[in-house]
């Protein structure tokens, strides 16, 4: 069976506990279809669309390996570009200027939500 939200314009869905992600660490997680990067930096937590906006594909090369050798960009596995995780903006690669897409989430309860729009 699988789990739809319902049809409502936007739903919010808890993603994980605060707990699972520790400093300067990304997750992807695939909610409902809709695949994202989780990326917690220090008190401050980031949601994007895990999709390149150069090609439209997923930019981890490994489950959860979204940072560059040093860790401190996005890096799409595909091409090398390098997005700034505070805010998704590309500064190397074929989509520089362009960003990632951000997705709204809130902290509530000990767990990171986000808001999902439905069509």
């Amino acid at each position: 069976m699988t789990n739809t939200p319902a049809q409502n314009s936007s739903l919010w869905q808890p993603v994980c506990h605060i707990s699972e992600l520790t400093e300067g660490e990304t997750r992807g997680y695939d909610m409902f279809g809709t695949p994202l990067i989780v990326l917690k930096q220090k008190t401050d937590w980031r949601v994007y669309m895990n999709s390149c906006p150069h090609l439209g594909i997923r930019l981890e090369w490994q489950p959860h390996q979204f940072l560059d050798i040093d860790g401190h960009y996005i890096q799409c596995s595909s091409h090398g570009a390098l997005f700034r995780p505070d805010n998704g903006v590309c500064i190397s690669g074929p989509c520089v200027h362009q960003s990632l897409s951000t997705v709204e989430h809130k902290i509530e309860d000990q767990q990171l939500w986000v808001k999902l729009d439905q069509s």
